[in-house]
């Protein structure tokens, strides 16, 4: 590499299109798909890169390897592989602590290697939850190590992680891109990175097996877990206790004309779970809907809050379900936990706006975020990411509701496996997917998508909810931004970068300087999304490479693994911000486990890199 380059307009360009991103990225005022597609637009309006590169991400290796690998998640899913899981663990375990919590820990670090991170969470919470509740374990003690644990798996393979993935097309990009004599660099197969995937998973075992005790002691008054029982948690983590009443509305009632928007407001009004008028008898009133003479409201609350309440509003109570007997049937229906993901379309929406009742048959009850409860006025309360929910509803409607990914679900309730007879259907398409990456040389997108079409065929899936699996704000924010990483490689200004930081580092040894990388990569991915850290380092990571006379591969593998290594704040990884609500934990909980956790992570990572791939 040209010890003397200059800054050039397009690397200032380059330059101020990366800080913008990221600072859309931390301040979060424009969605981060839409701020991936505003930088692809600019980078072709100002011809950072070809036009005919432009839009390689949407047709790459990357993206066509993700969409496979989340069908085949969801048929694995369908066909209730997890639930099995789940049984698994419990017969092994024999409700022993230690015993419990390293079967999870073991049995979500592997399956992470195969599943996408941030849908394995989301499918192990519930299983957790079940857990917990069937021995009387501790949460907060499973699922943070849960979390933790498929961070510290999901770099086994190159399909689970969306670094990864990406990895090996901004190789590509950047073999393009070299200096004149410079050795192709090499992309990785499949496994190719085990070697430095399973010591990080076998360090993260260990670590939890010694310290989960010490990092997070039970907190035995008031643990968060959702027990077969859930009147006693529910009253005690969220005030939401007492009895369903049925409150008739008489001739003199002033309920008489009101909505159920206007009786909620009310002083002292109890939860109204369900109404009937006429003959016709619901669960989740929509908000608009009119209470009228001989209206029969469903409640929840104390008896001598009910009571009060009737007297004022003139109306009967009766404790003694006539009208909503069938309603209240606890094989049928009752109160849920769920949390909202990062990716969920109900972000930044007030609770009214979404009409829950009116279009799910769903009722919110309270609405949790950190060591603040929401009870009153709920409908004006904006959701944020990592919310938990308090809901009212039929199992059914839960579930049919949940199918759209705008939240995941903690409580574990009665629910059907759609498919359990396709299991092995599921089973063979992944292992033939799993052995094509494997044995033979055709691209991993390609083996990939061999799975998926075979579970779509034999009828694991369907094409719509093939569809529905997708995270397509994922898949949007990856293909758009990786332009973004050619165009960092074609207008040199990774390489400049890299010739900038050489200047000051130029006598470190290889070690140090991936360690250096790895940092900067580390610090990054804490406030942008892990593919975003490594859009903008990996470029610089090669070149840092070259100008040294390192191995460039092993330094984009180090980049990669890095963004992945982010167990400090909630904020920085999906799969942590989904744990932390129904976990009850608190800033401290993820300094004192994410801390240490970082720096073993990263020692290991550096000594398995050299080990194994130091071939330069």
């Amino acid at each position: 590499m040209d010890a003397g380059l200059t800054l050039t307009t397009n690397m200032a360009l380059v330059f101020a299109l990366l800080a913008f991103t990221v600072l859309m990225l931390v301040l979060e005022w424009i969605r981060a798909d839409l701020v991936a597609l505003l930088v692809i637009v600019v980078i072709g309006i100002t011809r950072l890169l070809p036009v005919d590169q432009l839009f390689d991400g949407f047709a790459g290796n990357a993206v066509i390897s993700l969409i496979a690998v989340m069908i085949m998640g969801a048929g694995l899913d369908r066909t209730g592989v997890l639930n099995k899981a789940a049984s698994f663990i419990l017969r092994l375990a024999g409700g022993v602590e230690s015993r419990v919590s390293l079967l999870v820990n073991a049995m979500v670090g592997s399956m992470s290697s195969v599943i996408q991170s941030q849908a394995l969470s989301a499918l192990f919470l519930p299983v957790v939850s079940r857990v917990s509740a069937r021995t009387g374990l501790p949460l907060k003690r499973l699922l943070l190590p849960m979390a933790c644990m498929i961070l510290c798996g999901t770099n086994t393979t190159m399909i689970s992680n969306s670094p990864l993935i990406l990895l090996n097309d901004l190789i590509v990009s950047a073999n393009r891109n070299l200096p004149p004599g410079a050795q192709t660099i090499q992309t990785f197969t499949l496994f190719a990175i085990a070697p430095v995937g399973v010591p990080l998973l076998l360090g993260g075992l260990a670590y939890f097996a010694l310290f989960t005790r010490r990092l997070l002691p039970g907190d035995e008054e008031r643990q968060k877990v959702t027990p077969g029982r859930t009147e006693t948690y529910f009253a005690e983590t969220y005030g939401i206790d007492g009895e369903v009443f049925e409150l008739t509305v008489t001739t003199d009632s002033p309920l008489v004309g009101m909505s159920v928007a206007e009786v909620e407001q009310l002083r002292g009004a109890p939860l109204i779970l369900a109404l009937k008028t006429g003959s016709e008898a619901r669960l989740a009133p929509p908000a608009d809907q009119m209470i009228w003479v001989g209206s029969v409201l469903g409640v929840l609350g104390k008896r001598e809050a009910v009571a009060d309440f009737a007297n004022v509003q003139l109306c009967q109570v009766q404790s003694r379900l006539r009208n909503f007997a069938d309603l209240f049937n606890p094989a049928r229906a009752g109160i849920s936990e769920v949390v909202i993901p990062p990716n969920s379309t109900w972000i930044k929406k007030t609770v009214g706006e979404l009409r829950l009742r009116k279009t799910y048959a769903i009722s919110v009850l309270a609405v949790n975020r950190g060591e603040q409860v929401f009870r009153e006025d709920v409908r004006q309360v904006a959701l944020r990411p990592g919310d938990t929910l308090v809901l009212h509803s039929f199992w059914r409607d839960l579930a049919q509701t949940a199918e759209s990914r705008d939240f995941v679900v903690v409580t574990d309730y009665p629910k059907e496996e759609h498919r359990p007879s396709k299991i092995w259907h599921a089973a063979t398409f992944f292992a033939i997917a799993m052995g094509l990456g494997l044995f033979t040389d055709l691209r991993l997108s390609i083996a990939m998508l061999v799975g998926a079409v075979g579970m779509l065929l034999t009828g694991v899936l369907d094409m719509d909810e093939a569809y529905g699996a997708i995270n397509w704000k994922t898949i949007f924010t990856l293909a758009c931004l990786i332009p973004l990483g050619a165009a960092m490689d074609s207008t040199g200004a990774a390489a400049w970068i890299a010739q900038e930081v050489l200047k000051y580092l130029g006598g470190w040894p290889q070690w140090g300087l991936q360690a250096v990388v790895a940092v900067l990569t580390l610090l990054i991915a804490q406030v942008v999304s892990n593919v975003g850290a490594t859009v903008m380092m990996v470029p610089m990571a090669i070149n840092v490479a070259l100008a040294s006379g390192g191995n460039p591969a092993l330094y984009a593998l180090v980049v990669a693994v890095s963004t992945s290594n982010a167990f400090i704040l909630p904020s920085a990884n999906p799969v942590i911000m989904i744990v932390s609500g129904p976990g009850g934990y608190r800033a401290r909980d993820f300094l004192r486990v994410g801390i240490p956790l970082t720096v073993l992570m990263l020692v290991i990572l550096l000594a398995s890199v050299n080990f194994w791939f130091d071939r330069a």
